[in-house]
């Protein structure tokens, strides 16, 4: 299966999907991991905090003659955002994957109180010049934290992964990142134990286009240019959610579906202006 790539304003691209690991640890993940990668997925992403690099690198080094195409992601937790610690971290991430470097390495969480991203931010830059990673970008990061990255190091992420789902669907922030050039991930794109997938204007769409709602909700986040990050542990689910770059959605049933945003659509109140997380 193809799946299309967007590109960053500096160039690189990424595949228009990927796989969430979350939960996806030991020889369970490794092999769940490993299906993805065999069914399509170029995009995998963990993080520190997940505590299962090794897994997703085990599976990325199994992968044979693909590991090149593969985008293997990891995250800086808030606890290493100083930055000789957040070397370090770098480092470890890449000794625990077993592999020559990781592809795209993120900080997880501004964590705006204890004001140490910036610091992190040169280590992540620092690390690209190494050899470590290939590409650096952002998770939960807001606008403001992003211009004065760019201010201070002139240095601008390749992508900014965040809570995006029809219940909150952040079309402020994607109209900042694309003026910027700056791709956008989604985190929990399907929701996560709401009743997204039951909503009858997403099934209503749905049975239009033959397809589950699942599939609807990825096709919606497809059409805005936001590159979902769906979690799947079967390899039913995994196939299905990468089937939906044939479903074309009409510019009605995406603006029906962006309507559904709610003002306390988070799905856990964290919002990165105040939210931390270590």
């Amino acid at each position: 299966m193809t799946i299309p790539h967007l590109s960053a304003a500096d160039g690189t691209t990424l595949p228009a999907i990927g796989l969430g690991t979350y939960q996806l640890n030991g020889s369970a993940g490794v092999d769940a991991i490993g299906h993805a990668i065999r069914a399509g997925y170029r995009l995998l992403d963990s993080a520190v905090n997940y505590e299962n690099e090794g897994a997703v690198g085990r599976a990325a080094r199994d992968a044979g003659d693909v590991r090149d195409e593969l985008i293997v992601t990891s995250k800086l937790p808030g606890r290493h955002h100083g930055h000789d610690a957040a070397l370090a971290a770098i480092e470890e991430s890449v000794f625990r994957t077993g592999l020559d470097r990781i592809d795209l390495y993120l900080i997880h969480w501004p964590n705006p109180k204890a004001d140490r991203y910036v610091q992190a931010w040169r280590a992540l830059i620092e690390a690209r010049e190494r050899g470590l990673v290939r590409h650096i970008g952002l998770a939960n990061f807001l606008p403001e934290h992003i211009d004065r990255l760019v201010a201070e190091t002139g240095v601008a992420p390749v992508v900014n992964q965040i809570e995006v789902h029809p219940y909150f669907p952040q079309q402020e922030a994607l109209d900042y990142h694309r003026e910027q050039g700056i791709l956008v991930q989604g985190w929990s794109p399907l929701g996560h134990g709401n009743d997204l997938r039951q909503h009858p204007v997403i099934a209503e769409i749905a049975a239009a286009h033959g397809v589950s709602t699942a599939q609807t909700i990825l096709a919606w986040h497809v059409a805005r240019q936001v590159i979902p990050l769906p979690k799947a542990a079967s390899p039913q689910r995994q196939i299905e959610n990468l089937d939906v770059f044939d479903v074309t959605l009409t510019t009605d049933q995406v603006e029906a579906i962006t309507a559904l945003g709610r003002p306390d659509g988070r799905l856990s109140d964290q919002d990165p202006a105040v939210y931390e997380e270590f």
